[in-house]
């Protein structure tokens, strides 16, 4: 019976994913069936931590981060959890050697977003973006190689650079929430109430370089179980981007950009084409 409850806590986390973001589960939908499962596991807790510092205002949050923390450990250490989010994350963790300090730069960003609100250097900026984003495109990449070492060695830096550009644009398309509700401040060394053509246009520099990089050293190069689904998500998000290079600087802190279900449809369809006609 301790199947059964494996497969709950599964389906527990490919629920969260459904329902916090139909773009991200629309492009896990693409992965190969053997290993959907454990990138739902992933976004499952990764989003629960985001959940616990960006919504969670009426509660100690500080608190359920510890709780949340600790949890886990128990979780991971004693190979189970009856908190299914958790209980799915530890068997991805333990089945692809997920390295701890991996999970304890996420935790750290996460962490930081409990109190930080302000990143003046560069310095600063990177080290968040490493644990928010970076490491979470690590651990899918321990799964993508499926401990294949050699592999995972040459595309790690193409998965950092993919978590780095999906993270930027979220920023990104999300400052208004971010500046406004939140009081944070993450691209260093700009005021984003008075955001200028010329910082727009370097963040945006800085996130097509990422993307460049990523796909040419990384998406074309990914086993054939991942190769799908990871360009996927870098079309939506490259579409994303396309969009807010349209919006003027002043105004962007007034809008929020979204992909229609009708053109995710047709973005699919297209990147369909372009897949089995052995383009990427």
């Amino acid at each position: 019976m301790k199947d059964l409850f494996d497969n709950v806590s599964n389906d527990c986390s490919k629920l969260v994913t459904k329902k916090y973001s139909t773009s991200f589960s629309m492009a896990v939908n693409m992965l190969s069936p053997k290993i959907r499962a454990d990138i739902y596991n992933i976004y499952g807790f990764v989003r629960f931590a985001d959940e616990i510092v960006d919504t969670f205002h009426d509660f100690d949050k500080e608190q359920l981060m510890s709780h949340f923390e600790n949890d886990y450990y128990f979780a991971t250490k004693n190979k189970i959890s009856l908190n299914p989010i958790l209980h799915s994350f530890q068997q991805t963790v333990n089945k692809y050697n997920i390295p701890d300090e991996m999970v304890q730069a996420f935790l750290k960003s996460m962490k930081a977003d409990l109190h930080k609100t302000d990143y003046k250097t560069k310095e600063e900026y990177d080290e968040y973006i490493f644990g928010s984003a970076d490491v979470v495109g690590l651990m899918c990449l321990k799964v993508f190689v499926n401990g294949d070492d050699k592999q995972y060695l040459e595309l790690k830096d193409a998965a950092m650079r993919l978590g780095s550009a999906f993270q930027k644009v979220n920023f990104l398309r999300d400052l208004k929430d971010d500046f406004e509700l939140l009081n944070r401040s993450y691209f260093p060394n700009i005021d984003l109430g008075k955001l200028d053509a010329a910082s727009k246009q370097l963040i945006i520099d800085e996130i097509e370089a990422d993307f460049e990089y990523a796909y040419t050293n990384g998406i074309l190069k990914l086993p054939v179980e991942a190769k799908f689904g990871v360009y996927m998500a870098y079309r939506y998000y490259r579409r994303l981007l396309k969009k807010l290079k349209t919006v003027p600087s002043e105004k962007i802190m007034d809008t929020r950009i979204r992909i229609s279900n009708p053109m995710k449809i047709n973005l699919l369809a297209r990147s369909y084409v372009k897949y089995k006609l052995n383009i990427i």
